[in-house]
């Protein structure tokens, strides 16, 4: 398995907007990929302008498939416009 976070700071004012678009992300990976085990937008409690997506997927053919959705290529653009930053992005492996 594969664990992504994916750290993202959101430009005031446009937390709204993100949201949105990261909940409609959320919903079309969560009904479209079995391969995506967890797909979850969370919010900081201590700094309400940064975000992690975490996401787990069963192996590197489940992530490069998520990564060519056109739901997920349509995001993009529209998460962009909302950040602070460039995102912070970690793979990682799974300890078993």
């Amino acid at each position: 398995m594969i664990g992504i976070v994916a750290k993202l700071h959101i430009a005031e004012g446009k937390t709204d907007e993100f949201e949105q678009v990261g909940k409609d992300l959320m919903a079309k990976v969560k009904a479209n990929e079995p391969g995506c085990l967890t797909y979850q937008l969370y919010r900081s409690q201590s700094d309400p302008q940064t975000y992690i997506f975490m996401e787990q997927y069963s192996d590197g053919e489940a992530l490069k498939a998520h990564g060519q959705t056109e739901y997920f290529k349509a995001a993009g653009p529209k998460m962009a416009g909302c950040f602070a930053g460039k995102p912070e992005i970690e793979r990682y492996d799974i300890v078993e």
